[in-house]
C-alpha cells in the first residue's frame, strides 16, 4: 500500500521510498547509495566514508547564518523480523506497508514483517528537512548510520572530525512527546560448546517441538513487560524429556537478533517409544503453565509437537547441559534505577540458541545505565555457562549515555514543545541503546537530545507507527530548527 499521502506528506513520501529498498543490518548497501545519491541530486555536499555513513550538509537559510550547526542523525538499517508462515526475503523483497484503524486513529504496519520505522522515519524527516524549501533552519548536518542495529558499527567507526555542528538531535526514539537525554550501554555475551553427534539408537521415535505466538519486541523498550521468551519455554519442555525420559536433542533453533525479544523456537529430539506419551504430556503441562503465568501479556503462546524423522542426534550430555544453562540464566529485569524511578537500569536478554556444524551456540545482549552493572550480570552468565562447559566470549561493550540536565538545546526544546502543545515534554533517559554514547564520545562538544514519533513493538512483525504522531514530530523538529540557539 502507498503510505506517501499520508500526513506530512514530504515525510510519509521518503519513509515509503525506504520501504522500497532492502536494509537490513549489515546488507546497507542499496540504502546507503540511495541516500547518496538523494544528496548529490539536491545540489548538497554529501559524504560517504568507508563504513557507508552518509553525510549531508545543508546551508542556513537566510538570516539564520549565526545560528549553531545541528546534526540531525537517524541509522539507516532496520531489523529483520518475520512471521515463520511469511515468505519474505529481507535481501531483495520490499516491505508490504499497511493502514489500519483502531478506535478511529490510523497506525501504519507491515505485512507479517517488520515495518523498518525504527529508524525509518527519522531518516524520512531528515531528508524532508533537506528537500524542503519552505523551512527557516541555521547550518545543517544530517548523519545516516549504518547497523546500529547489530553492533553500532556505524557510529563506532564514524572519524571525529567530520562533522561541523554543534548539536545533535538523535530521531530514534520511540515516544512523541518525550525528550532523551540518556541511555543505557550494552555488551554481547557468546557461549559455545562443541558437541559430536551419534546416529539416533535403535527404538527412538523423533518429534519436532515448536513454541511460537509470543510477542517478541525490543529487548530494551519492552523488557521491563515481562514478555515470554521462547528459548526459555523450550528449556522448560525439553529439560524434563532429557532428564526423566531420556530424550536425546537432535537440533534446535531459536531467536535471531541479539536486541529482539525471542518469539519462536523449533527443536527436534528423539526418546524411546516406550516414553513417546511423555512428549504430548509435557508439551500440554508447560503450556498450560506458561498461559498461566504470561496470559495477560502473551495470550496467543503455543506449544506443539509433531512426529517426525532424525538420523543424529547430540552425543553425551552437552544438550543438557547447555539446556540447564539457558534456564539458569537470566532473562529479565535485573534491577530498577534508583536514580530515574520506573527505568530499568539492567537487564538481560538470552537472545538466540542454535545448533550448527557441531556447535551449540547462546548469544545474549546485556544492558545497563550502569557500566559495573553490565559488567557483573556478563560475568554472572559467563560462570553459569562455563559451568556448563562452554565457551564464553564478551563482544561489542560500549558505554551508556550520561544525562545532562543542563543542556541548552534540551531547555530549547522543551521551550517550543510547550509553545506548540501547550505542555512540557517528558524528558526521560532510555534503556535501549542509542548512537548518541558511542557519537558522543567522539564528539565531546556536542550538546545532544534524543526524540521522534510513537512506534509500538519495534524489532517485531508487530511494530507499527502511530500516524498522527509524526505529524506533530515534524511540526516539533521545524520548529527547533527555527529556533537554534545562536553561536
Amino acid at each position: 500500500m502507498d503510505i506517501s499521502h499520508l500526513n506530512p506528506e514530504r515525510v510519509w513520501k521518503n519513509f515509503y521510498a525506504l520501504t522500497r529498498i532492502p536494509r537490513p543490518s549489515k546488507h546497507e548497501e542499496k540504502v546507503s547509495a540511495f541516500l547518496e545519491k538523494f544528496g548529490k541530486d539536491l545540489g548538497l555536499e554529501t559524504i560517504k566514508d568507508p563504513m557507508g555513513n552518509i553525510i549531508i550538509r545543508k546551508p542556513a537559510t537566510k538570516g539564520m547564518e549565526n545560528r549553531k550547526g545541528i546534526i540531525l542523525q537517524g541509522h539507516m538499517d532496520m531489523v529483520p523480523q518475520k512471521n515463520n508462515d511469511v515468505k519474505h526475503d529481507f535481501l531483495k523483497d520490499p516491505i508490504t506497508p499497511r493502514i489500519v484503524e483502531k478506535d478511529g486513529q490510523q497506525w501504519v504496519y507491515a505485512t507479517g514483517t517488520t515495518l523498518g520505522a525504527d529508524n525509518g522515519l527519522g531518516v524520512a524527516t531528515a531528508m524532508a528537512i533537506l528537500e524542503a524549501k519552505d523551512l527557516q533552519h541555521g547550518p545543517i548536518e544530517a548523519l545516516f548510520t549504518v547497523d546500529e542495529e547489530t553492533g553500532m558499527t556505524g557510529a563506532f567507526k564514524l572519524a571525529p572530525g567530520l562533522l561541523k555542528g554543534d548539536i545533535l538531535i538523535n530521531m530514534d526514539s520511540e515516544t512523541e512527546g518525550e525528550l532523551y537525554v540518556g541511555c543505557a550501554g550494552g555488551v554481547d555475551v557468546t557461549a559455545s560448546r562443541k558437541y559430536k553427534e551419534e546416529p539416533v539408537p535403535a527404538g527412538f521415535v523423533a518429534y519436532e517441538i515448536t513454541v511460537k505466538g509470543l510477542r517478541g519486541g525490543h529487548s530494551g523498550m519492552e523488557i521491563n513487560e515481562g514478555r515470554g521468551n521462547a528459548n526459555k519455554v523450550m528449556a522448560r519442555v525439553l529439560l524434563p524429556l532429557m532428564r526423566k525420559n531420556k530424550a536425546k536433542l537432535s537440533c534446535i533453533e531459536g531467536g535471531n537478533l541479539r536486541n529482539a525479544i525471542p518469539r519462536e523456537c523449533v527443536a527436534t529430539i528423539a526418546l524411546p517409544q516406550a516414553e513417546a506419551a511423555a512428549v504430548d504430556a509435557t508439551v500440554a503441562r508447560v503450556l498450560a503453565e506458561v498461559k498461566n503465568e504470561l496470559g495477560k501479556i502473551d495470550p496467543a503462546v503455543e506449544i506443539f509437537a509433531k512426529k517426525t524423522k532424525v538420523k543424529t542426534v547430540i552425543a553425551g550430555n552437552v544438550a543438557l547441559k547447555m539446556l540447564m544453562a539457558i534456564s539458569a540464566c537470566a532473562n529479565e529485569v535485573s534491577r530498577m534505577s534508583l536514580d530515574m524511578p520506573g527505568m530499568v537500569e539492567t537487564s538481560g536478554n538470552l537472545a538466540i540458541v542454535k545448533t550448527v556444524n557441531g556447535v551449540f551456540t547462546v548469544s545474549s545482549l546485556l544492558r545497563s545505565s550502569i557500566d559495573s552493572s553490565k559488567m557483573d550480570m556478563a560475568e554472572q552468565m559467563r560462570n553459569v555457562f562455563e559451568l556448563a562447559g562452554a565457551k564464553v566470549i564478551f563482544e561489542g561493550a560500549y558505554s551508556g549515555w550520561k544525562p545532562n540536565m543542563d543542556s541548552a538545546i534540551l531547555a530549547e526544546m522543551k521551550k517550543v514543545y510547550k509553545r506548540l502543545y501547550g505542555k512540557e515534554p517528558a524528558v526521560m533517559a532510555i534503556h535501549a541503546g542509542l548512537e548518541c554514547g558511542i557519537l558522543g564520545a567522539k564528539y565531546p562538544n556536542w550538546d545532544m537530545v534524543s526524540c521522534g514519533p510513537t512506534l509500538c513493538s519495534p524489532h517485531s512483525p508487530d511494530e507499527r507507527v502511530f500516524v498522527p504522531s509524526v505529524a506533530k514530530f515534524w511540526d516539533f523538529i521545524v520548529e527547533v530548527l527555527k529556533d537554534a540557539p545562536k553561536k
